[in-house]
């Protein structure tokens, strides 16, 4: 029986077990490629013996940057990993200096990339990396070395002994990988990740997957992520088939191919897709509407484990066969559970799909962490909407005097890469400090409550927790992105990007006539004084000090390429006061 304890024990673990024919399946054009488990430990092999007479040594670095998820990436992951290598993924969209800092930094010896427009970026700066020996590609590239190449030059196996001699001498508290995160200011940070902080995240978040072996998953989420990645080997253990979705654009058309029975997600997804399903109903006429907004005002009172009673339980059991099953056709029919990460989730979002028979577990952690701190459990009772979990078995939490939440547990990383300064930093003793707010209820689950370092007080000393707002606010069908400003000023303010797709619909039903550029949009009084309604609307809910006096709204969709969100989704801060520079002064009624 292998015991699994390093992160390329997973593939070999599944064929033990499970030896799947679909562990890992990719889409080439118009035909969904399977890849088994055998083949992918087959084609791991044959890399580890490319890698080996390439001269590549236990502690040498492999970066890879793929725009989209695919089976190659895995393979190239065990290939590295199981002959003493560390792989550094790199997220596809951030800029040609970012790859040069991150190759550079983390002296990278080989590279391999997914397409033409990731190699063009890494051609603009390959010649400023001197570490840098070789690029391979995924795809096919006319000029370019193809991955090919390598299990071509790995198919002689006569050096195989020498993988598993390398594969013995990689000891669990091993470095694995270096994961560079996006932050919201200076320089990505390379976060150093041991086998073991990863293998004992997956072991500890198995007991809580509700899903029978020969599931499948949909993937998306960006692999150089921690929290897809640590998935991925979740589902690998679970004896899941992953199939990886072609794009976000690309998600709906696979959901209905694959029909997947879990699939991770952010909260970003699901404002989309509820917000999609919304605008339809709208459009809905008599009793269809009716029905259809009954459901919606039905599931925002769910409770998991029927805990609001029998009546209530009827009219929802009604409500699924009526409205919400169509709801589960959308997303491909078999969806039995999605979990959610990277950004907190609308309570309101926890229930409406909760109440669909989707059932939405919220968890929390960070790259730091492996990811997982905490995680809902749809088993015993484990599951409270409006919250991210309990903690999972192993990792203990405390909450310090200032309300921050510290860690310490197995999936705390070794540490930053060649930046002791900075571990020290977030590491007291043996716990790391999250930078966030929260609190454990009674029963023992966890509520994330802010940012410690995105709190700020006003010029009345008053402290305010901008996420918070955040949060409620984007709520509002008319509210895409929000940042709550004020810090050092006399009330609480904020940047709105609205919902222009939605502002349209509204302005068509209600014959109002917008411009046809955003920057019309933002300029119609209607508009503002809607938008000013929802804002009045959410301030009911907080203090006097903390309601949102004044806003401007922005005439850009905020986007990662323009540089107001990290890779991530979270809000770069202060790029998003820069650019806006002009408005926060209005608002504050500074004339320079």
């Amino acid at each position: 029986m292998i015991n699994v304890s390093r992160l390329f024990d997973f593939p070999y673990y599944q064929e033990e077990k499970f030896a799947l024919k679909d562990s890992l399946t990719t889409k080439y054009g118009n035909e969904w490629i399977k890849t088994s488990t055998g083949e992918y430990i087959r084609k791991s092999n044959c890399i580890s013996r490319a890698f080996l007479k390439l001269g590549l040594q236990p502690n040498d670095k492999v970066a890879v940057i793929s725009s989209n998820n695919r089976t190659e990436w895995h393979i190239i992951d065990i290939g590295a990993l199981q002959i003493g290598a560390q792989n550094v993924p790199i997220y596809p969209t951030i800029s040609e200096e970012d790859y040069e800092y991150i190759l550079n930094h983390s002296e990278s010896t080989y590279c391999f990339v997914s397409d033409a427009e990731v190699m063009t970026k890494l051609n603009a700066i390959r010649k400023n990396v001197p570490s840098l020996k070789e690029v391979y590609t995924f795809d096919e590239i006319e000029g370019e070395k193809n991955w090919q190449e390598l299990l071509d030059l790995g198919k002689d196996e006569t050096s195989q002994p020498e993988v598993e001699e390398r594969k013995k001498n990689v000891s669990p508290d091993d470095l694995a990988t270096i994961i560079y995160t996006s932050g919201t200011t200076g320089e990505p940070k390379g976060v150093m990740l041991s086998h073991n902080n990863v293998v004992s995240n997956v072991l500890a978040s198995a007991e809580r997957v509700p899903l029978q072996t020969g599931s499948k998953a949909l993937s998306f989420l960006p692999m150089c992520h921690i929290f897809e990645r640590m998935v991925s080997y979740l589902y690998q253990y679970c004896g899941i088939s992953i199939y990886f979705a072609e794009s976000i654009e690309k998600i709906s058309d696979n959901l209905k191919e694959v029909k997947p029975d879990v699939m991770t997600v952010v909260p970003r997804l699901l404002e989309k897709v509820y917000d999609k399903i919304y605008a339809k109903g709208t459009e809905l006429t008599g009793i269809k509407k009716k029905l259809f907004f009954w459901a919606i005002e039905l599931g925002l009172k769910f409770q998991p484990y029927k805990d609001n009673g029998a009546w209530y339980e009827f009219k929802l059991g009604i409500a699924r066969k009526l409205i919400f099953s169509k709801w589960q056709e959308a997303l491909g029919g078999n969806l039995k559970i999605m979990v959610s990460g990277s950004a907190a989730l609308q309570p309101r979002l926890g229930r409406i799909f909760g109440a669909a028979g989707i059932p939405v577990m919220e968890g929390y952690g960070l790259t730091e962490t492996s990811p997982v701190i905490a995680v809902n459990d749809q088993n015993n009772r484990g599951w409270k909407v409006g919250t991210v979990g309990k903690m999972i078995p192993g990792v203990d939490v405390k909450i310090a005097a200032d309300g921050e939440i510290l860690c310490k547990g197995p999936n705390v990383m070794i540490g930053y890469y060649k930046n002791p300064e900075k571990t020290k930093e977030v590491m007291t003793e043996a716990y790391f400090h999250t930078g966030d707010i929260g609190e454990i209820d009674a029963e023992g689950f966890l509520k994330i409550t802010d940012r410690k370092k995105e709190m700020f007080k006003t010029s009345g000393g008053k402290y305010v927790a901008p996420q918070l707002i955040e949060n409620e606010m984007k709520q509002s069908r008319f509210i895409e992105q929000i940042m709550v400003v004020g810090e050092g000023e006399k009330m609480p303010a904020a940047f709105i990007q609205p919902n222009f797709e939605f502002l349209r619909e509204w302005a068509k039903r209600h014959n109002i006539k917008l411009g046809e550029s955003q920057k019309e949009i933002i300029a119609s009084t209607d508009v503002f004084d809607r938008i000013q309604e929802e804002v009045d609307f959410y301030n009911q809910r907080f203090g006097k000090w903390e309601k949102i006096k004044r806003f401007e709204l922005t005439p850009d969709v905020w986007s990662i390429d323009e540089g107001h969100l990290t890779p991530t989704m979270k809000l770069k801060r202060r790029v998003i006061k820069e650019k806006y520079i002009d408005l926060y002064n209005k608002i504050y009624e500074r004339n320079f």
